[in-house]
C-alpha cells in the first residue's frame, strides 16, 4: 500500500497519488465572509478623504478668486478645531488622553510654536515657487494629493499605507497652491487650514469610528453633502460627477466585492507547504 513518506523505499513513481489524494482537498479555508453594510461603514474612510480633498481645493478656489477672505477662513477653522478638540477628549471621557500622558498645555504649547512658525515663514512659502510655472504647480498640486488618497492609511494593514508620506504629500500641495495666493496671509491661512483637514480631522474621524459608529456615519453624509454643495457653486458637472464618484465607493464597490466573494476558489490539500505547528523552542536550549 502506498505511504505518502519519501524515507522508505516503494515500488511506485515519485509522482504516484493514489485516489485518497483528493479526500483532504479543501476550499476557502480561510475566505473571509463579508457583510455589505459592514463593507459600506468601512468605506466611509474613503469618501470622507476624498470630501476633505474636495473641500481643501474649492477653499483654495475661493481665497483665490476672493470669494472668501483670509481672516473669514482663520475664524472659523479656530472655531471648528476648538469644537473638535472638546468632542475629541468627550467621546472617550479623556482616556485617550490619560493614556497617552499628554497635556492641553502641551497641546497649547504645539499649536502656538506651529502657528507663529508658519506665520513668521509665510513671506518664504508666497515667494518659493515664483520661479516654477503656474501649469507646474497645478499639476503637482494634483500629483501631491492623488498620492496623498493612495498612501492614506484607510484601516487596512497593507505595505503601500504610509501616514507620514500622505500627510507630506498633503502639505506639500497646500503650499503649491499657497504659493499662488494673492498675500503672505492667504498662505498662512492656507497652510494652516491644510494641516487642520488633513492631520487634525482624520484623528477626530478615527476615534468617531471607534467609539461612536452612528455618530461617524452622521458626520460622513453630513461632510459629503458640505462637499457636494460647495462644488456645485462652482461647477454643477463636476457635483454630479463627484457623487456619482462618491455613491460608486460606498455602495457599487461594496456590492461588487460581496458578489466575487462568491467565486473565490482558493483549494487546499495535502500539496501546501508543511506547516511546523509543535513548539519548538526546547530544541533551542
Amino acid at each position: 500500500r502506498w505511504q505518502k513518506v519519501l524515507y522508505e523505499r516503494q515500488p511506485f513513481p515519485d509522482n504516484y497519488v493514489d485516489q485518497r489524494f483528493l479526500e483532504e482537498l479543501r476550499k476557502n479555508v480561510h475566505a473571509r465572509q463579508y457583510r455589505y453594510q459592514a463593507v459600506v461603514f468601512q468605506s466611509g474612510a474613503v469618501v470622507q478623504q476624498l470630501c476633505s480633498v474636495c473641500v481643501f481645493v474649492l477653499t483654495w478656489w475661493y481665497m483665490d478668486a476672493g470669494m472668501l477672505s483670509p481672516q473669514g477662513l482663520f475664524g472659523a477653522a479656530l472655531v471648528s478645531s476648538l469644537l473638535g478638540y472638546v468632542l475629541f477628549d468627550a467621546v472617550d471621557g479623556g482616556a485617550g488622553r490619560w493614556a497617552s500622558g499628554r497635556t492641553r498645555w502641551a497641546d497649547l504649547k504645539s499649536t502656538l510654536v506651529f502657528t507663529a512658525f508658519t506665520y513668521g515663514f509665510s513671506p518664504v512659502l508666497k515667494t518659493l515657487t515664483e520661479s516654477i510655472s503656474t501649469d507646474t504647480i497645478y499639476a503637482m498640486s494634483a500629483l501631491m494629493l492623488l498620492g496623498h488618497l493612495i498612501f492614506f492609511d484607510y484601516g487596512a494593514n497593507a505595505a503601500i499605507v504610509s501616514s507620514t508620506l500622505s500627510l507630506n504629500m498633503a502639505i506639500f500641495a497646500s503650499v503649491c497652491l499657497a504659493s499662488r495666493l494673492p498675500r503672505s496671509l492667504h498662505a498662512f491661512v492656507m497652510v494652516t487650514f491644510a494641516m487642520q483637514i488633513f492631520a487634525l480631522w482624520p484623528m477626530l474621524q478615527k476615534k468617531l469610528k471607534a467609539r461612536t459608529p452612528r455618530c461617524y456615519v452622521g458626520v460622513t453624509v453630513l461632510f459629503a453633502l458640505a462637499a457636494l454643495v460647495g462644488l456645485a457653486t462652482v461647477s454643477s458637472v463636476g457635483a454630479v460627477l463627484f457623487a456619482s464618484l462618491l455613491l460608486a465607493i460606498s455602495c457599487l464597490c461594496p456590492y461588487c466585492l460581496i458578489r466575487l466573494q462568491l467565486l473565490k476558489d482558493n483549494i487546499h490539500g495535502p500539496w501546501d507547504e508543511a506547516e511546523i505547528k509543535e513548539d519548538l523552542s526546547r530544541f533551542l536550549m
